[in-house]
């Protein structure tokens, strides 16, 4: 999936980004393996502490100390920071908890949101996924890389 979204996002003059939370950077690191993947990933933001999400990223207090880190409106605002912060076409941001432990009744592990922004409204995904610490990061990144493919088959979507 990586290979084709730099393929794409190179033919196409898009300019992507990150910004990530569970994954530690795995989604930039996937779009890197990748041999051209200088011309379109201007850079990602590991944004593991709050402090980093607020600073960088822009996601606001009231967000972190109301529904916290893990929520959708936490994604929402960690991908339009990415955007903005790296001048990306689109931006991808994941945030969740890959356990073993931290979870809630109302959030268990493996609860991940995901958001795309592109053009128009950001577009947050909420997945509950199953397995170890390693494979949900690993699910995470691929939605991520999922969800940059199908941004990209949107004929609005242009380079910044």
């Amino acid at each position: 999936m990586a290979r084709k979204v730099i393929e794409v996002a190179a033919e196409k003059g898009i300019m992507l980004g990150t910004a990530e939370s569970i994954t530690g950077g795995m989604i930039a690191s996937a779009l890197t393996g990748v041999p051209g993947a200088s011309q379109v990933l201007m850079g990602g933001i590991v944004s593991y502490d709050p402090r980093i999400k607020h600073e960088l990223l822009g996601v606001t207090e009231e967000v972190l100390s109301s529904v916290g880190a893990v929520s959708e409106l936490c994604a929402r605002q960690m991908a339009l920071g990415a955007q903005s912060q790296l001048g990306v076409a689109i931006a991808v941001s994941a945030t969740g908890l890959a356990g073993p432990g931290g979870g809630t009744p109302e959030t268990p592990v493996g609860t991940v949101y995901l958001a795309i922004a592109g053009k128009g409204e950001p577009k947050v995904v909420r997945k509950a996924y199953r397995g170890g610490r390693q494979t949900i990061r690993r699910k995470t990144a691929r939605t991520a890389l999922e969800m940059i493919w199908d941004e990209m088959q949107n004929d609005k979507t242009h380079n910044r």
